[in-house]
């Protein structure tokens, strides 16, 4: 009997170690969905503060301001509908000029980079560059990169638009220190324990980029960091996965 209750008892034990291990496991993904929501909030709502402030200030809010206001809270509306879905949304696929995109991203956080002092250039391509794709999940990807660059490079951010064979790349580079760490390190340690750091963005891009077949990756500079969201072009792209 009592040999029984001691297996009884070690087998409760082991049981509930595993439902608390379980526990811990969903509050940490909950925690982390919070975290990313947040961070994805947050960040649009600056940048469309800032770019009301700077339009009152010179007394315009032109149409490509308000266009760069639109895509920021569209990019909120994701943020907080990832958050309360109930399965993970799918990307939804369109074609599209990436030279736009990333010129309306520049307008939305050009008011930011101004407000601590810096500026961001964009090197338009001539032509447009197409890519299938979700137009609110890129944005997310894009002002992401010019977000890290803003806080954390200084004095002036870098865009410009690469392209090759089969590939579109859109390059955001600063000033900075660069970055501690190589960036695949820091995408992954940003999402520990729900808490976001300097990756935390880092993360989110790479996950847009991974959920439209390409990646990120940084380019090796002299000074500063030069991170690129490689992207298929349209042409090469058949299906985008879930994020």
């Amino acid at each position: 009997m009592s040999v029984a209750l001691g297996i009884g008892g070690w087998l409760i034990g082991v049981a509930g170690v595993g439902a608390a291990a379980i526990i811990r496991v969903r509050f940490s993904r909950q925690a982390e969905a919070v975290a990313r929501a947040c961070h994805e909030v947050r960040g649009p709502l600056t940048a469309i503060q800032l770019g009301l402030e700077l339009g009152g200030r010179v007394r315009q809010l032109s149409h490509y301001r308000l266009r760069a206001i639109e895509l920021e809270l569209g990019r909120a509306a994701v943020a907080l509908d990832d958050l309360s879905a109930v399965r993970v949304p799918a990307v939804r696929t369109e074609s599209m000029d990436v030279g736009e995109l990333v010129a309306t991203s520049v307008e939305a956080w050009q008011a930011v980079a101004v407000a601590q002092g810096g500026v961001i250039s964009f090197d338009a391509a001539p032509r447009p560059i197409w890519v299938a794709g979700d137009r609110l999940r890129l944005a997310q990807a894009v002002g992401n990169l010019l977000a890290n660059a803003i806080e954390h490079g200084g004095g002036e951010v870098e865009v410009r638009l690469r392209q090759a064979v089969g590939k579109v790349g859109v390059e955001v580079a600063d000033s900075g220190p660069g970055l501690p760490a190589p960036i695949d390190e820091m995408v992954r340690r940003s999402g520990r324990r729900g808490r976001p750091g300097r990756g935390h963005g880092l993360r989110v891009a790479g996950a847009v980029a991974a959920a439209h077949g390409g990646r990120l990756a940084s380019v090796p500079r002299g000074q500063g960091a030069r991170i690129v969201l490689e992207l298929p072009g349209a042409g090469d792209l058949d299906d985008i996965e879930r994020l």
